[in-house]
This record gives structure tokens, sequence and C-alpha cells, in this order.
């Protein structure tokens, strides 16, 4: 398991204790309310390091908060990778 999050860590740049608390954050995370979507998505773009648009992140907010993707993260990484 040590060497998936170290692979995870040399191709994105991410430490895995920082992937470790994005994932204690979703935890338990109410994904029906707009303000603690919106503060995922700040966090994830945080420690991705990538700069996410007011309209992508509107974009990604009402698709989840109307759960029109799946909760996982293959889903959301999608989500911030379209243009």
């Amino acid at each position: 398991m040590s060497d998936l999050f170290d692979n995870i860590e040399k191709k994105t740049n991410v430490k895995k204790e920082d992937i470790f608390k994005l994932a204690d954050s979703v935890q338990g995370a109410d994904f029906s309310d707009e303000r603690t979507v919106r503060r995922l998505i700040a966090n994830v773009a945080r420690v991705a390091n990538v700069q996410v648009s007011k309209e992508k992140e509107d974009r990604i907010v009402k698709a989840i908060v109307n759960k029109n993707i799946p909760l996982d993260f293959a889903s959301i990484a999608k989500l911030f990778s379209q243009k």
C-alpha cells in the first residue's frame, strides 16, 4: 500500500499525508450542503495545486449536490480535469 501512495506522490507532487487529511475531511461530509461541497473543492484544489475557476466550481458543486455523479475520487478528478 505504501508503494501506491509513493507512486501517487511522485506523479502528483501531493504528499501522502495531505491525501490522508483530504480523505478524512470527506468522510461523513454532507454532500447535499453547498457550503460543505465548496469547502471540499477548495481543499482538493489547494492540495492538488490546481486553479478552479468560479464557473468550473459551480458546475462541480451542482453535479455533486444534485447527485449527478458518483461520489468517488475518479469521478471528481474527471470533473476537475474538464475545461
